[in-house]
């Protein structure tokens, strides 16, 4: 009959009474858990303010055909990636005017730089570097979907060898007796399961979302050494 309060306990009352490996572990997967839904609730406002910002600023710099006016604008849109590699590429642009040795075309007024390399570099920097930024903390979110089914295990494992560290001491072997400690060791299992799987499922998502920025950066690089290279390249 000792094991009949037992076998009717709730998940709640088996977590209680767990031993202290599986509370050990529990704990550790609550605060996993905790910090990966902190991590992609953030994620998904900042990518969300990123990706409005970003659709202004194309349009902005399709727009307008002064550099001048869409660097200035573009210093007003900071959560924006692609504005932060065009802030890049036009200070290296404007670095390259002041130390290069620049050709005056007497018939327009208009000076030319020789060629386009270091600004080119610049640009693959700053892509670089707002990747960089839109993967922080993804890591963790990786970390929590690879180890927390193990850490969940590990819990369970230890639970049933107390189980049968139990029967071995009183003997008993009826379901009765083995059932609820199996039961609660199982728990810490599902406790794993429950943290790894939003975290996997956010870190794909999150972690696709960054390709596709990654990408539309790579492609206004271009687009903006199209532009410099027309305007100011000198050409032989």
């Amino acid at each position: 009959m000792t094991g009949a309060p037992a076998a009717n306990a709730t998940i709640v009352e088996m977590l209680l009474n767990g031993g202290i490996a599986t509370k050990t572990a529990l704990v550790i997967l609550v605060f996993f858990s905790v910090v990966a839904w902190a991590i992609m609730i953030s994620k998904f406002f900042s990518y969300r303010r990123a990706r409005a910002d970003t659709a202004v600023f194309q349009k902005l710099f399709l727009r307008n055909k002064s550099l001048d006016d869409i660097y200035n604008a573009a210093r007003k849109i900071a959560r924006s990636p692609m504005s932060g590699v065009f802030l890049a590429g036009y200070a290296e642009f404007e670095s390259e005017f002041r130390a290069a040795s620049l050709e005056e075309d007497a018939a327009n007024n208009r000076y030319f730089l020789e060629k386009i390399d270091g600004i080119a570099r610049s640009l693959d920097r700053a892509v670089a570097q707002e990747t960089t930024v839109l993967e922080r903390n993804l890591f963790f979110l990786a970390t929590t979907g690879s180890i927390s089914p193990f850490i969940g295990l590990f819990g369970t494992v230890w639970g049933i060898m107390e189980s049968f560290r139990a029967i071995g001491l009183t003997g008993a072997a009826n379901i009765a007796v083995v059932a609820p400690g199996i039961a609660e060791a199982l728990v810490a299992t599902a406790a794993g399961l429950v943290t790894a799987i939003p975290a996997v499922m956010g870190y794909n998502y999150f972690s696709q979302r960054v390709k596709v920025f990654a990408t539309e950066m790579d492609n206004f690089s271009l687009d903006f050494l199209s532009l410099i290279e027309k305007n100011f390249v000198k050409r032989t």
